[in-house]
């Protein structure tokens, strides 16, 4: 009888995190693994209803998590080796909250996470990963402009990436998907891992 050895069998689970939908997704991020590109399952569609908003929020906050597990940063984006990595949220509190609720206790490449709300009004400081909550196009460009500083931009409104966000979640057949301007990652000095690359909806580079 053939065997397969734990920490394979671990492996393989941990590839199938990024395309499931939580809470399946939550039990599988802390591998911080990305799925094949061949044979991978389609995430089940988010329910209608009042509970589909908040899992769509809760899959969307694990998603940002796993993103800093795939994303090279600069080594001047750091004081030091134990500098945390920080992530803020505009125009989301709920957001917020469900993203440090996961991130609690956990770290990414040895390093904690910060986590802070922010509104459209407040500056919002060099972080390494910033969310700008909402459909409203114009305020999430008005937002990217004025967080230059920012590093990995993650929106989720239509055209987010004409805007210079690198990553935009897309609600595709009912299902939570990303897009990922390459463009946009190199400007910002951001390496994006393939592993992250393959499991996207859609790649834009060159303007295309």
């Amino acid at each position: 009888m053939k065997t397969t050895h734990p920490d394979r069998m671990r492996r393989r689970l941990a590839r199938r995190a990024l395309t499931l939908p939580l809470p399946l997704a939550l039990v599988l991020a802390t591998g911080l693994a990305l799925p094949a590109p061949s044979g991978r399952a389609a995430p089940p569609a988010l329910p209608a209803g009042g509970d589909s908003l908040a899992l769509e929020r809760r899959v969307k906050a694990a998603f940002l998590y796993k993103f800093l597990g795939y994303a090279e940063f600069p080594a001047q984006a750091f004081a030091d080796p134990a500098a945390p990595l920080s992530i803020a949220v505009v125009g989301s509190e709920e957001m917020a909250t469900e993203l440090a609720r996961i991130a609690s206790g956990r770290t990414v490449g040895g390093r904690p996470i910060l986590v802070r709300s922010m509104r459209e009004q407040d500056a919002v400081p060099p972080v390494h990963l910033l969310f700008v909550a909402g459909t409203d196009t114009e305020r999430a460009g008005r937002v990217l402009r004025a967080a230059a500083a920012a590093m990995l931009t993650v929106t989720e409104c239509d055209g987010g990436l004409r805007h210079g966000s690198i990553i935009n979640f897309r609600i595709v057949d009912e299902r939570v998907r990303f897009d990922v301007s390459l463009d946009a990652a190199e400007k910002k000095n951001v390496k994006l891992s393939s592993r992250l690359l393959t499991v996207a909806n859609r790649v834009q580079k060159g303007g295309a």
